[in-house]
């Protein structure tokens, strides 16, 4: 499980004309699932995003978390986290979990990641045509994978 995880100061995702998710001061997360993620990946993802200290404390130094700061998550499914880009121009999704596969993992995420922040997160919808809107704070921009976990 691949993610992608910007401190936003807003952040929105609107489908087919409608705003479905919209946030202010929090974390945006785009999340690729792939095909060897289990729902252990899920769990342990969604406890180091809720850890990790990206947010300015009273001194002005990234030491306060999600949970530190109350803010708020947003959630969106991004098959293309896993594209392979080795041969030709044409990127290949062949490791990207498939819907019957991804969806209950993707739900499994933001289940623990809303038990664990203690808040509901919003989200996206999964597989589809989605606008998403942010203010990068910072930027910080952090990149986090199940499956390397540095």
């Amino acid at each position: 499980m691949r993610a992608v995880i910007q401190r936003v100061s807003e952040a929105s995702v609107v489908v087919e004309d409608e705003k479905v998710a919209n946030i202010q001061q929090g974390l945006l997360v785009l999340l690729g699932i792939e095909i060897e993620d289990t729902k252990e990946d899920a769990d342990w993802l969604a406890n180091k995003i809720s850890a990790l200290r990206i947010f300015s404390d009273s001194e002005g130094k990234m030491n306060n978390s999600i949970l530190d700061v109350d803010g708020d998550v947003i959630v969106v499914s991004q098959f293309t986290l896993h594209a392979k880009t080795k041969k030709g121009n044409r990127p290949s999704y062949i490791k990207s979990a498939r819907p019957e596969q991804a969806i209950p993992l993707y739900d499994q995420f933001k289940k623990e990641l809303s038990e664990v922040i203690g808040k509901q997160v919003q989200s996206g919808e999964f597989g589809a045509d989605m606008k998403v809107s942010l203010v990068n704070d910072g930027p910080v921009t952090i990149t986090v994978d199940s499956k390397n976990k540095e």
